[in-house]
């Protein structure tokens, strides 16, 4: 499992429709929801197949703006090539930081 957490300069609406529009797998749930006052919280769920583990991986993208500022977690998981070894050969941290480099030009706090 892999995990990254920043804050961007942008809407959480912003932030969701950017990541989903770039990231390279297929999205497999997706909701947002308003909770009034300006506030969003939304969930992206995207799966992908990763050679190097012979296994799908599955991302996690959260992204709310509950707190202030609009803060974005994304994580990996999934990714292990077997049920008793927990090595992956990068290819959790491969896709969670795949958020990361997409709004990479938005982060104002990592």
């Amino acid at each position: 499992m892999s995990t990254y957490n920043f804050k961007v300069s942008m809407s959480p609406i912003e932030a969701l429709d950017i990541v989903k529009q770039n990231v390279d797998a297929d999205l497999v749930h997706e909701e947002i929801h308003d909770l009034g006052n300006g506030n969003y919280i939304g969930t992206l769920i995207f799966e992908k197949y990763y050679m190097r583990v012979k296994n799908r991986v599955a991302l996690v993208v959260i992204i709310d703006n509950i707190y202030g500022q609009t803060d974005v977690r994304s994580i990996a998981t999934g990714s292990s090539e077997g049920m008793i070894f927990n090595f992956d050969w990068g290819a959790a941290d491969s896709f969670a930081s795949s958020v990361k480099d997409i709004l990479d030009d938005f982060i104002i706090q990592s």
